[in-house]
């Protein structure tokens, strides 16, 4: 089941980006990873603004897979410099519907 991992960083240090940005989709990949986007352009439309600067969405194709590439021995040292340079979550969606009422989507 296709599985989204989200990155909602606020950068407190840029320093890590650049190295970041050059390896981490490749690593990504690896897992079967696809990004899907990775931007500021953070518009607030509804609710309560965060001190978002940067979200990340990444495809894959199942949350084995997404949990598989955050724990991977290549990415660590990529992590923990966006762990120092920032205040990140990451989270894992499923493709569900919960309600049940999206037809083109599984149940979830």
């Amino acid at each position: 089941m296709t599985a989204y991992l989200i990155a909602d960083v606020k950068v407190t240090d840029d320093k890590w980006i650049p190295k970041y940005a050059a390896a981490v989709h490749d690593i990504a990949h690896k897992h079967g990873g696809k990004y899907l986007s990775r931007s500021g352009n953070i518009k607030l439309l509804e609710g309560k603004p965060l001190d978002t600067t940067l979200i990340a969405i990444i495809e894959f194709p199942s949350t084995e897979a997404a949990e598989a590439f955050a724990s991977d021995a290549e990415y660590a040292p990529y992590a923990e410099a966006r762990q120092s340079g920032s205040e990140s979550r990451f989270r894992i969606i499923d493709n569900t519907d919960l309600a049940g009422s999206i037809p083109y989507l599984p149940k979830g």
